[in-house]
This record gives structure tokens, C-alpha cells and sequence, in this order.
């Protein structure tokens, strides 16, 4: 899943927090988060776009830099993000893996900077007409890592790096991380790495986990708390960490989950953990899920926190995401209004389906590949399931992504709503499409693993191997009917 929109927003939005003086500097990097329908991760988008780099610190309190060819400077690793990675954090260590062999389990995320980087930097980079990339800007999130083996291997990569350099923190080569890191602590040990998930839903509620009491056994005893756990060697990255802990004490799956800050809990003998906070949205029967740690999982409203035994800095955690939330959804409805969903509400998926359709009538649809979880070499239209985004950037954001066409919100229009089951006992489904009045670009494969092949059909001569429901929608569509269910009992 590519990095979302909201993501890269909320991470730099907890940077500013701890840099507010760095607003001015970076004023160019949030006006390309202010500009809708711009993919800020995607390496194709020239107008500037995100790049993350590993600051790596090794025992000794040097820091790594690799000589770079194409540029002749030397840098920390990094490099552009890719629509497999799942965190900014996440790109970084992976680009660390990938130019030195230094595998993401040698190091450890610096305490405070789980999910906020150390320093974000925006440079210019030269025109390349070989590649046909012309000259734009790269905003660099930077995360400190501490390698935690005495000894390990590098192993560059031959294209790209011709060697690597431990330097003195005093002699990094860029000003403003210099800066930052000299004042961090180097010689402390870090504290084992933790990450909790602050999971909360559309009424403004949170989940909430009771531990079991047994002291001396586990931590926080007897009290509310979010769940989590600690970093296990499997784990590439914190986030990987709070969706292992989810699964394994919940067997609860989030399709989101963006970085939110850090808690700083304190042990009964008064030494701190900093713990990776993850924020996600979910609207679920928490009595459907299967606990396998603790007593229950139950739901509750912020203002009900001071009837519940439970850690200062948790319910300070959960009172200032609530603050942050719009007004619609930082608290429950008056009591006269709130009705509780009945038992077995399951919600609906949306997806967003992109009509669109050339002069001479004909529709574009695209020929999934062989090995799609669903509808394998069928034709479809081009579309996608909303994250945490509304319908209209998901549409321009999955259009850029699987087709490279750019989509404007104006130019933009509703023009049928489909309410679907597959089949019976799956999840129901709730299918937007919209037409884009004018578009740029022409339609390419950008997504070889998911679609084969894009082609404009005539609505009267659809292709026979086309995805039922899809069938009933342009036909609907070509009617001019803005409704219609499919796969329902009668």
C-alpha cells in the first residue's frame, strides 16, 4: 500500500511540533501537502516530492555516510519511497538494507523518533534528461537509527555507491543534522523499543485493554491500556511491531495505521520506555474479536477516562488525539441521539471506480492480471478501496498511481452508487463511480502486477470476461440511473 497523503501530514506535522522555528523553511514541502490530488511520494511527481534517509550512529558515536556516484557528495543512505512500504520510517530502513546490506534488524529506531524525524531537509536536484526527469526538489525526512551490533557487514550497491565513511557527528556533512545530532545523548543505552496501537472510532471513542493483575508478571497490572507490545526480531519497523501485537493479542487487522507521537512510561523502579504510538481508525464489536492476553476490550469516550484505573500519560495520550480530530468527531453524540450499533454491524467497504469516457463514447477499462486476489483476468474499471481519505482523493490519488492520469476535484462528477455482496457471507460493499469531465495523460501501466492492459471498449460491446457488478453499473450509468444493488437476497 502506498504511503498515504495523510501520513506523510501527520509526520511532518509532529516534526513542526518539536520544530515550530523550521515552519518558514519548510514552507514549500507544506504546500505540496496542501495541494490536493499531488503524490508527494511518488518520484514522479516534479514538483517536489518525499525522499527518506537513514542517519545511522554506530557505538562509537559515528555516523554512516556512503559516497554516492551519481552525485559525487557523501550522504547518509536513502532514497525515494515505493508503493510497498508501509511507513516513512519504514522507506528509510529499506534504503538503509538496499545500498549498504545492513539488515533493518541491526539497528534500532532512536528513542522519541519511532515514527518523527530527526531532521527534514529540502534540496534541489539537477535535470536528468537521460531519464527524461526534469530539475526539482526532494524533501528529505531524516530518521536516527542506532546499530546495535558491533561488528556488520556492508555491502554496497556497485551501480549506485562506490563507499562508505564512519564519521565523527562533528564532521556529518549536513549543517542542520549536525546540528540536531550533537544534541542527542550518544553514549546512553536505548531501552528495548515498544509500540501500541490508539485505535478510536467514528463516535469519537477508544479501545481500551484490560490487563490482567498479576503483579510482578506484567506490566501496568490490573489497568487500562492501549495494546501493544515490544519489538521482536522479525519486526523491520515499529509499525511492523504494533500490527504483529494487534494480530497476535486481538487477531484484529487495521487497514491504516499512521504514526501519532510517543508515550513516555515510566517502570516501577522510575526509568522511562518510550513507546511508538500508531493511530487508527475502527468501527468494530470489540466482543467479536479473539483476546488471548488480558481480561477485555471495551470501548470509551475521553471524559469517561477519570472513572477507569489507568496510566496518567495514557489518558493524556488519548485526550490529546481527541483534541485533534475535527469537531465532528472529537466526542460522542449527545446521549438523546447516540445509539449503540446492534450486535454483528459489520462495515461496509468502499471502493471508488473511475467512468471514464472519450468523445466517441467508449470507456476505459483495464484487464487485471492472472494472479488478482479478485476477478483474475477480468476487465474492470480502473479503482480502488479508500483509506483514510475522502472518496474524491482516493479517486485522483489511485488514477495517478495504477494509470498516471492527473485528475482534478472540479473536474470531477458522481454518477452512480452501487450497494454490492460478491457473494454470499462476504463483507458488503459499497461502490462509488465517477466520471472525470476532462483528464491529462493517456492511460500506462503503472501497476504491471495488478492490470495487464488498459483499453477504451464501447459500452455496447463490453468484453464478456467483465466484473459483474461493473457490467450493471455502466449499464445504469448509460441510463442515467444513479442507484442500484447487486447480489443482495431478494
Amino acid at each position: 500500500m502506498p504511503l498515504s497523503h495523510d501520513h506523510i501530514r501527520t509526520t511532518v506535522d509532529a516534526y513542526l511540533a518539536c520544530h515550530p522555528f523550521e515552519r518558514e523553511q519548510l514552507g514549500v514541502l507544506l504546500d505540496a501537502l496542501d495541494r490536493t490530488g499531488e503524490d508527494i511520494a511518488s518520484r514522479s511527481t516534479f514538483t517536489g516530492h518525499v525522499t527518506c534517509s537513514a542517519i545511522v550512529v554506530d557505538q562509537l558515536g559515528r555516523v554512516l555516510h556512503v559516497l554516492h556516484l551519481a552525485s559525487g557528495k557523501v550522504l547518509a543512505p536513502g532514497g525515494h519511497a515505493e508503493p510497498s512500504d508501509e511507513s516513512l520510517a519504514g522507506t528509510a530502513l529499506r534504503e538503509l538494507h538496499e545500498e549498504t546490506g545492513i539488515p533493518p534488524r541491526a539497528v534500532t529506531a532512536w528513542p522519541g523518533y519511532e515514527t518523527v524525524p530527526l531532521d527534514i531537509d529540502i534540496h534541489d536536484i539537477d535535470a536528468h534528461p537521460g531519464k527524461g526527469e526534469p530539475g526539482h526538489q526532494h524533501f528529505d525526512l531524516r530518521f536516527p537509527f542506532r546499530l546495535h551490533k558491533t561488528e556488520v557487514s556492508v555491502v554496497l550497491q556497485e551501480k549506485e555507491d562506490d563507499g562508505i565513511e564512519w564519521r565523527p557527528v562533528d564532521r556529518a556533512t549536513s549543517p542542520s543534522l549536525r546540528e540536531k545530532l550533537l544534541k542527542l545523548p550518544l553514549q546512553v543505552e536505548l531501552e528495548k523499543a515498544n509500540a501500541s496501537a490508539l485505535i478510536y472510532n467514528d463516535r469519537g471513542e477508544y479501545l481500551l485493554h484490560l490487563r490482567d493483575y498479576f503483579p510482578g508478571q506484567i506490566w501496568e497490572p490490573g489497568m487500562w491500556s492501549l495494546l501493544g507490545g515490544g519489538r521482536e526480531p522479525q519486526d523491520a519497523t515499529l509499525e511492523d511491531t504494533v500490527r504483529r501485537e494487534l494480530a497476535e493479542e486481538a487477531g484484529l487487522d487495521l487497514a491504516d495505521l499512521s504514526p501519532f507521537g510517543t508515550e513516555y512510561a515510566s517502570h516501577d523502579d522510575g526509568t522511562t520506555v518510550p513507546i511508538a504510538i500508531y493511530a487508527g481508525r475502527w468501527n468494530g464489536d470489540p466482543r467479536e474479536l479473539h483476546l488471548t492476553e488480558g481480561v477485555m476490550l471495551a470501548w470509551f469516550a475521553p471524559e469517561d477516562l477519570h472513572r477507569l484505573r489507568i496510566a496518567d500519560t495514557t489518558s493524556d495520550l488519548v485526550q490529546r488525539h481527541a483534541a485533534s480530530l475535527p469537531a465532528a468527531q472529537s466526542g460522542p453524540e449527545p446521549e438523546e441521539e447516540r445509539l449503540a450499533a446492534p450486535h454483528g454491524t459489520v462495515p461496509n467497504i468502499i471502493g471508488v471506480h473511475l467512468y471514464l469516457e472519450r468523445p466517441d463514447g467508449t470507456v476505459l477499462l483495464g484487464l487485471r492480471h492472472p494472479d488478482s486476489a479478485f476477478a483474475p483476468s477480468t476487465w474492470h474499471l480502473l479503482a480502488g478501496h479508500c483509506e483514510q481519505e475522502n472518496a474524491i482523493a482516493c479517486l485522483i490519488r489511485e488514477a495517478q498511481e495504477e494509470a498516471g492520469l492527473r485528475i482534478s476535484r472540479q473536474d470531477v462528477e458522481l454518477v452512480h452508487v452501487i450497494h454490492h455482496i460478491d457473494k454470499a457471507g462476504d463483507r458488503p460493499r459499497m461502490g462509488l463511480f465517477f466520471r472525470a469531465r476532462t483528464w491529462s495523460g493517456e492511460p500506462e501501466l503503472r501497476e504491471p502486477d495488478r492490470c495487464t492492459q488498459w483499453k477504451f471498449w464501447d459500452p455496447a460491446a463490453l468484453p464478456d470476461n467483465l466484473v459483474s457488478y461493473t457490467r450493471v453499473a455502466i449499464g445504469k450509468i448509460q441510463n442515467g440511473e444513479l442507484y442500484s444493488e447487486t447480489g443482495w437476497p431478494a
